[in-house]
This record gives structure tokens, sequence and C-alpha cells, in this order.
């Protein structure tokens, strides 16, 4: 039987309101769902609330809502915080990719977000509605 995993849409702010709703949809009240874009990856993997067959859906109701707090703006706000952490070999293209988010260019964390489940879970398991 597949299980479905909403996410609201309207309730993401931003990158870190995210995490708290995958993690509540996944994982009920105060779950979590990974924290950081690798974890998401490896979360969706399976393990960690998600059935071991890889039988479910993420139904991501009012998406358009999420792609605007998830745009270049918290792209920027994101990388800008990486930065501060990043081992010099990384800096080079993580400098580039904050140019091209203040310039509102490249990807987006919500584009990054839907990459990630796309590729991590079987076709046709996300439903952007």
């Amino acid at each position: 039987m597949t299980v479905t995993y909403v996410i609201d849409g309207s309730e993401v702010t931003g990158l870190e309101r995210f995490w708290d709703v995958i993690g509540e949809a996944v994982n009920g009240p105060g779950g979590c769902f990974g924290r950081g874009l690798d974890s998401f990856a490896d979360c969706l993997r399976g393990g960690m609330g998600t059935p071991d067959d890889g039988d479910f859906v993420i139904e991501w109701r009012d998406h358009a809502l999420s792609a605007r707090a998830l745009s270049h703006d918290e792209t920027a706000r994101f990388l800008r915080g990486l930065s501060g952490r990043a081992h010099t070999s990384n800096l080079p293209r993580l400098r580039e990719e904050l140019a091209q988010a203040e310039a509102g260019r490249g990807p987006t964390l919500f584009d990054r977000l839907l990459e990630i489940i796309r590729e991590e879970t079987a076709p046709g398991t996300l439903r952007l509605l």
C-alpha cells in the first residue's frame, strides 16, 4: 500500500522551516527527516521513516508558495552560511553560486530539493500540486 506524505507548501517559509515540515510529514510531530541537503538525500533512500519497499509518494501542495520561499534570496542566504565553514577548495565554486543567486540566476533551493527527490526516489514519487 502506497504511503503519502503531504508537504503543505504554505508552511514552508524558508529552508529551516522546510526541514520541520518534511520531518513532521514523514515522522509525525517533532519528527526529523534530515536537516541538510545530503542528509535529506540519505533519508529518501530509506530507513528513516519511509517504507522499506520505497512505496511512497511526496505530495507537495501549494508548491508555488514554497518555490517563492526557497527562491534566490533564500539560496543566497544559505550559501553565505556555507561559505564560512567550507573547505578552501570549495570556496571558488561557492562564491560563483552565491554571485549567481544574488543576481537571481541559477538553481534555487527549491530546485535543488526537487532534484534530490527525483534522483533518490522512484519515478512518480513527487507530485507537485
